[in-house]
């Protein structure tokens, strides 16, 4: 009875099984030709390669109601273009949810373009008519974002950035071993010794330096000797000294005493510094070397007399101060306006045979090392520390900012030659120290004016070029 039972459940189990399988042959099978008869379209190839690929989500039409609407919406933004083939992706959405690859491919392009479209319709502010001229200069490496480039612009995406205008490191690595060779080799060069003395004077508040004599000095002329002076500064100030020329001798005695009025409270910040020449009555004087005292109490409190000996550094160009400038920063990045104002300078080099300079301060605006604009101060007549509080103005746009830079002379005026260039020093992203500093600050603190006192170097002959 049991397996007569059991019989009974495997056959009803069979029969339900068959039944079921029927009913599915017949929805695949009989269902889309009635369908095919009552709307004709091209036959469907099912998508099997990598190049068909379904629609994606977004673009699938829910319902037979809802597509109507989308569909008319997308023919009134682009009537000519996609009429054709939205109403085929119409008529194909009523009967099955597969899509011929044309129409696929078709509406995903009509997508994208319509994306990059409302991409590129962003506001920006426009860009005043000043900076005009300054874009004109731009090189074409620069990338002004403020510049229009039109809706079809693209950018190639296998276009490989070049390195011109970029700093290669590696490039300045043997160099820089090279310059500690010439500076390890200098400094071993025999330059001699000078010997001299400094004391105090209280009553007339003046420090009395008297040079004494030099030995075993290098010789300079071809005949194996030399025609030694020395030139003496009290820093910071310019009032210089000079000692008489000894014709033809490497081991000179000078004993000559020179006085600097100068406070007692002041010596601690002073310092003493002695150039050796070598005369020369038909060319240029050759430099033999220089000696810096920087702590005038290293050895006593100069109330007496001190005799002291230093060793002369080789050097081949004085490396007195030329001088310090002081200008403020200030930059309105909604205007793209930089305002420098020279406010005064101080213990300029004398370059005039009176002991004075007739300064005036030319500034420079630099990008990628092609002058764009220049502009100069008024001329100060005889003085070594002239005041101007002059503003020079530059219309620079707030995105070109990081490839300008400020190039800062300050220049001797010559009624009969050529002005004569005192000292130079640099301002911006890619200068060096206190000109990087100075900048940097200024774009931090927007329309506020910066100032800093800043020390003039020695210019450079790229330098005198610009």
């Amino acid at each position: 009875a049991s397996f007569g039972l059991l019989l009974g459940v495997f056959v009803v189990c069979g029969l339900a099984l068959l039944g079921l399988l029927t009913f599915i042959s017949w929805k695949l099978c009989c269902v889309p030709r009635r369908t095919k008869a009552h709307f004709p379209s091209p036959p469907l190839t099912p998508s099997c390669g990598p190049e068909h690929r379904p629609l994606q989500p977004p673009l699938l039409l829910p319902s037979s109601q809802q597509s109507p609407v989308t569909m008319a919406t997308e023919k009134v933004k682009d009537p000519m273009g996609s009429m054709g083939f939205l109403e085929a992706a119409v008529k194909i959405s009523r009967t099955s949810p597969d899509i011929p690859t044309d129409v696929q491919l078709s509406m995903r392009e009509h997508f994208l373009r319509r994306t990059q479209r409302m991409q590129r319709q962003t506001t920006e502010p426009a860009s005043s008519t000043r900076h005009n001229s300054f874009k004109r200069h731009l090189p074409r490496q620069m990338q002004v974002g403020s510049l229009d480039l039109g809706n079809d612009y693209m950018v190639d995406k296998d276009e490989k950035p070049t390195s011109i205008g970029r700093i290669q490191p590696e490039l300045y690595q043997q160099k820089t071993l090279e310059s500690e060779d010439s500076s390890k080799n200098s400094s071993s060069k025999n330059c001699g010794s000078i010997n001299f003395s400094l004391k105090y004077d209280y009553e007339n508040e003046a420090l009395l330096v008297n040079i004494l004599k030099a030995v075993d000095l290098p010789a300079k002329d071809l005949c194996g000797t030399s025609d030694p002076y020395v030139k003496v500064y009290l820093l910071p100030d310019r009032k210089k000294f000079q000692t008489r020329v000894h014709r033809k001798t490497l081991n000179p005695t000078f004993s000559e005493t020179f006085q600097f009025p100068v406070p007692y409270d002041e010596l601690a910040v002073r310092k003493l510094h002695m150039s050796v020449f070598d005369f020369d009555r038909f060319s240029r004087h050759d430099m033999i070397g220089e000696v810096v005292l920087e702590n005038l109490f290293e050895t006593s409190d100069l109330s007496r007399e001190t005799n002291i000996w230093r060793d002369i550094q080789y050097a081949t160009s004085e490396s007195v101060d030329l001088g310090e400038i002081m200008f403020s920063l200030c930059y309105l990045p909604t205007a793209g306006r930089l305002t420098l104002t020279v406010i005064k300078c101080r213990n300029l080099k004398a370059m005039d045979i009176t002991g004075y300079s007739d300064p005036y301060v030319k500034v420079s605006l630099i990008c990628d090392g092609r002058r764009l604009k220049k502009k100069k101060t008024s001329i100060k007549k005889n003085t070594l520390n002239p005041t101007y509080n002059e503003a020079i103005i530059f219309d620079i746009p707030p995105d070109s900012m990081d490839h300008v830079s400020l190039h800062i002379s300050v220049m001797d005026y010559d009624l009969v030659g050529h002005n004569e260039i005192i000292g130079v020093m640099r301002v911006g992203c890619h200068a060096e120290g206190l000109g990087r500093d100075h900048w940097n600050e200024m774009l931090a603190y927007p329309r506020k004016p910066i100032a800093h006192w800043h020390p003039l170097l020695e210019s450079k002959k790229s330098e005198k070029e610009v």
